[in-house]
């Protein structure tokens, strides 16, 4: 029985066109085509931000933004990777902050420019608000600004877009550090956890993974039960809920598996 293979569709990378399968996610595609992933690749799963896209689609003149890791190719899609966005960080010593209202603005004054378009929201692949939390932060609420920018993975991208050439993520990162070193409750659970390492409650199960051969973590791997969430009675495990080890947007990185199977 002959497999069928997926249709194949036309990119535009690097100023050159390729025919790649659909149904692969841009990274996939750029690889699929030929390229090397030196840089801008990180942890293929929608967690690093170090894989922001921007591009259009046929002849629209709009631009898109997206993290190539999660988003799938289409057809005429003409695409440029961007390596990183450049962000002026500003020095601090934590242990010399302290949680007032003004913090963010002292070190970021340049939040005062928003002009409150939502670009940055509209931009961000995390849906995140970010223009509420740079508001939140010039009201000087370190919680709310911690909070609405708790999913950030600093692609930068937000700050690519801004009119106004705020640096969105540095914002959030400052009120999320102040926020858990000042605000934030201790958490018992992590001392406990902490304490348990010092004395050594994991070393058997460490030393016991070093010693396995690759096949038998493999199985360990394919095998793994996540916690439940609170509130939620069912265990994620991959196998079960996908019938693979390999969740959904890993597998649409492998253009081999995707050819394979005509997913």
């Amino acid at each position: 029985m002959t497999t069928p293979q997926p249709d194949l569709i036309t990119m535009q990378f690097m100023g050159k066109n390729y025919q790649v399968p659909s149904g692969l996610t841009i990274m996939a595609a750029i690889e699929y085509a030929g390229y090397k992933l030196v840089r801008g690749s990180g942890c293929r799963a929608g967690f690093c931000g170090a894989c922001p896209t921007i591009y259009h689609k046929g002849e629209s003149h709009k631009l898109y933004t997206a993290l190539a890791c999660q988003t799938l190719v289409e057809d005429q899609m003409c695409l440029v990777q961007v390596p990183f966005v450049p962000v002026a960080r500003k020095r601090y010593v934590m242990d010399a902050l302290q949680p007032t209202p003004n913090i963010i603005l002292q070190y970021y004054p340049e939040i005062a420019g928003c002009v409150a378009c939502n670009t940055c929201t509209r931009a961000c692949p995390q849906g995140i608000q970010v223009m509420d939390y740079i508001q939140a932060a010039l009201r000087g609420d370190i919680q709310r600004t911690a909070e609405l920018s708790f999913d950030c993975i600093s692609c930068g991208i937000c700050s690519s877009r801004c009119p106004s050439d705020i640096k969105h993520y540095p914002v959030g990162q400052l009120a999320r550090r102040i926020y858990g070193k000042y605000i934030l409750p201790r958490s018992q659970h992590l001392a406990d956890r902490v304490s348990e390492l010092a004395a050594g409650a994991y070393q058997d199960e460490m030393t016991t993974l070093m010693h396995l051969s690759l096949e038998d973590l493999k199985v360990r791997y394919e095998q793994r039960v996540f916690e439940p969430v609170v509130g939620q009675n069912d265990e994620h495990n991959a196998v079960r809920q996908w019938g693979s080890p390999v969740d959904p947007v890993d597998f649409q990185d492998d253009p081999q598996a995707i050819l394979s199977t005509g997913a």
